[in-house]
């Protein structure tokens, strides 16, 4: 028998580890809800918004969103971790 090139469905739904937690940050005077991934489960490049060069797939990187008020999820933007840490100098 042929043998199968489909992805195991079950590897989808994996809990996320310790290494994915979220903590809050402070940014320009309003909370952020910080993840940092490996880079190891990404399945596209992203767009940082402090350098606006791309972040290619399996790169460790940072995720960020606001806390509190307009926006929260949906407001989702992915950083280098280099660029996050040095965001006083981003653009919003």
């Amino acid at each position: 028998m042929p043998r199968s090139n489909r992805r195991r469905r079950d590897l989808d739904r994996r809990p996320l580890s310790a290494a994915t937690e979220v903590t809050t940050e402070q940014w320009r005077g309003r909370p952020w809800h910080v993840r940092r991934l490996s880079g190891a489960t990404s399945s596209r490049e992203y767009r940082c918004p402090g350098c606006h060069h791309g972040i290619p797939v399996g790169t460790p990187h940072v995720v960020a969103w606001p806390a509190e008020g307009v926006g929260g999820v949906e407001e989702r933007r992915h950083w280098h971790t280099r660029c996050w840490a040095s965001r006083h100098a981003a653009r919003p």
